[in-house]
């Protein structure tokens, strides 16, 4: 059964009234809790002067942080790269031990192979993953959206033609 996103909401520049600064036990990071639970907390790497900053002057760094990356992300043109025909899409990390995307495309069949809770298989690069080895290599874009378009599985490498508009909708 399908639930409800519980994803927090982004921290935004804020005053002191609307924020908690909780001082790190490592002596040099402070966390930023909003007042408003579906926001997420932010800890800030400042280094042992930590100790001898105010709040307000811990808030300031983490208010120029948000101002910097609104900046960085209006400035971003996302490229989407796709890996050529013939060349791996996914590479196994021993780091982490599971797979991982190459780029920001990612060409998929859907397998006839079901797992024990009924999921299918998917297959990339003629490696075939489970539901939850899928899910987890997606995991190293969180954050991010995602958006799929199915295709017939001999047509992976072209781009069809979308039209938006909802199915139920009659043409006339």
């Amino acid at each position: 059964m399908a639930r409800r996103s519980t994803r927090p909401t982004q921290p935004f520049v804020a005053s002191l009234d609307q924020v908690r600064i909780l001082r790190g036990p490592d002596g040099e990071s402070a966390t930023i809790e909003y007042a408003e639970d579906d926001v997420w907390r932010t800890t800030l790497r400042i280094g042992p002067e930590v100790a001898t900053l105010t709040d307000q002057e811990i808030l300031d760094r983490h208010n120029e942080v948000l101002r910097v990356r609104a900046e960085l992300r209006n400035e971003y043109d996302h490229v989407a790269i796709e890996i050529p025909m013939g060349r791996p899409q996914v590479e196994h990390s021993e780091q982490c031990d599971q797979w991982v995307p190459r780029g920001g495309v990612l060409r998929v069949l859907i397998g006839d192979a079901m797992d024990s809770d009924g999921a299918p298989a998917f297959i990339v690069d003629d490696i075939e993953l489970t539901a939850q080895e899928f899910a987890r290599m997606l995991h190293t874009w969180n954050g991010w959206g995602i958006r799929i378009t199915l295709v017939p599985d001999d047509e992976l490498y072209e781009h069809p033609r979308v039209e938006v508009r909802d199915p139920s909708d009659t043409d006339g």
